[in-house]
């Protein structure tokens, strides 16, 4: 079948001019969608399968215009969007894209650099090392880390948990674990309110699920150093091994703060690897006066922090930190001849340090968030932030019949409706009734947990352009639907 070329190209891309012409629209575009996000509902208010619907069932074999493309996305991929760069986007966490990450995504784009190798872009592996160092510094951790991005949490974590079972030096590398009798069971310990991306990692690397020791937690919600270390010393007492504890700075339910001083104590005295899971969290060090949160964090074998949830950098990028880059490198390092350089051995070749050969130039976005903001204008953003959060939280203790589920040390809350004289199953209803009924109407969208068997709203601020008039909004919201509901 003949393929349709445009005139003006030989190669079937489109040609630069009318690459201008629509480069141009969709900056426009984007800056007015960034100017007014609530024109959309924050919600996407589409049933499933609407989308599948609108779109043809297969691809088309001609070319078409790029003006019906760009007409068929507002049509029909705008209803299915859930607009997470809303300012009133309050579920899970948070998160928003700046401008100057959207940029340098349209960048990473054009140059369309894959960094497996120092040799296939050495400014893309160097611009990694340094503005990682930068966000370290930034963060007030130590000298001595070694960082590289990958694209989520799960995946550094699940980095972290390999170099953790290659630590063990078990052969598994070279003779796996299926088949042997010679290994013993591998444990891995987290509070019961880590994110579930730990419980993923170890399937993933062979510990199995039931091998996930998921350690009790506190008032605070904190994980209890002293049940951590019980749960080791059962272990062993079993002739299992434990190999890795994961501390959280700012778990997903409620942005508790495990003690990682106590938990470094006792990793270090068990010989066990340390991994500070701050993907949330951790980036609240680069406010001096939350840096506190930090502490102990330095003491770890490994840490991960996204900027793509409260640095503004665009999803995705995920940094995790290692004390022992040897270590990471034998864990995974893996060069055919095909892939050898003249420099290998002599540069980093961040293809060694993970399981993917190819790697987006994250590095870019990252680098021009930094440079645009300074710390210091992401530590003004952080800080309002905080600020916004607790704010809110006056007005949910100050309101009858509202109250606070959880410690708010960061900048989402955690709370609920319940009347005096009501049932909890019934507060648990009516609660799920009143996230239900506010999400609908599509001036904001939040989240809940389950705290205790409670059900519990969750409001989590984390976009650049959220307002006090924003969290304002959805609390008369909140306290609107309630009404109706028990009216």
């Amino acid at each position: 079948m003949d393929v349709h070329l445009d005139a003006n190209s030989d190669t079937g891309d489109l040609p630069t001019d009318v690459f201008r012409k629509h480069g141009h629209e969709l900056i426009d575009w984007i800056a007015a969608y960034l100017d007014d996000p609530t024109r959309y509902p924050v919600l996407s208010q589409v049933r499933p399968g609407d989308t599948i619907a609108a779109l043809p069932t297969s691809a088309p074999a001609q070319s078409e215009e790029m003006t019906d493309i760009l007409a068929d996305f507002e049509r029909v991929i705008m209803p299915g969007i859930t607009h997470w760069n809303n300012p009133s986007f309050f579920a899970y966490f948070a998160i928003s894209a700046s401008i100057p990450g959207i940029l340098g995504e349209l960048l990473a784009a054009a140059l369309d650099t894959n960094a497996m190798l120092w040799k296939s872009s050495p400014s893309a592996t160097e611009l990694e090392m340094v503005v990682l160092d930068w966000l370290r510094q930034a963060l007030g951790l130590k000298a001595g880390w070694f960082g590289v991005i990958n694209d989520t949490a799960s995946i550094s974590t699940m980095l972290a948990l390999v170099a953790a079972r290659e630590r063990a030096d078990l052969g598994v590398r070279e003779n796996g674990l299926s088949g042997r009798d010679d290994v013993p069971v591998l444990r891995v310990y987290c509070s019961e309110h880590a994110h579930s991306s730990v419980d993923k990692g170890a399937i993933t690397v062979g510990f199995g699920h039931e091998n996930v020791v998921h350690i009790p937690v506190d008032e605070e919600f904190r994980m209890r150093p002293e049940a951590l270390a019980a749960a080791i010393a059962e272990d062993r007492k079993h002739g299992f091994l434990p190999v890795a504890v994961v501390a959280t700075i700012g778990t997903t339910s409620t942005t508790s703060i495990d003690p990682v001083p106590a938990i470094a104590d006792i990793c270090e005295r068990e010989g066990v690897w340390l991994h500070v899971d701050g993907a949330y969290g951790g980036s609240a060090g680069i406010v001096p006066e939350l840096r506190h949160y930090l502490d102990g964090a330095d003491r770890a074998d490994s840490m991960v922090v996204n900027p793509h949830k409260w640095l503004f950098t665009p999803v995705d990028c995920s940094v995790l930190w290692v004390k022992d880059r040897a270590l990471l490198k034998r864990a995974f390092s893996l060069v055919p001849e095909y892939l050898v350089t003249a420099e290998s051995g002599e540069v980093v070749d961040l293809m060694d340090y993970g399981v993917q050969l190819g790697r987006r130039f994250r590095s870019l976005k990252l680098w021009m968030v930094m440079r645009s903001f300074g710390t210091e204008g992401l530590a003004s953003r952080i800080r309002e932030h905080v600020r916004l959060a607790q704010e809110f939280a006056k007005w949910v203790e100050a309101e009858a019949g509202w109250e606070i589920m959880a410690p708010h040390p960061f900048s989402l809350v955690c709370f609920r409706y319940a009347p005096a004289g009501m049932a909890e199953e019934q507060r648990n209803v009516l609660n799920q009734k009143i996230l239900d009924g506010v999400n609908a109407t599509g001036d904001a969208f939040l989240s809940h947990t389950k705290l205790g068997g409670r059900f519990v709203l969750r409001l989590a601020i984390g976009n650049i352009r959220t307002e006090e008039k924003h969290v304002g909004r959805v609390w008369q919201v909140l306290k609107e639907t309630a009404v109706r509901i028990v009216a």
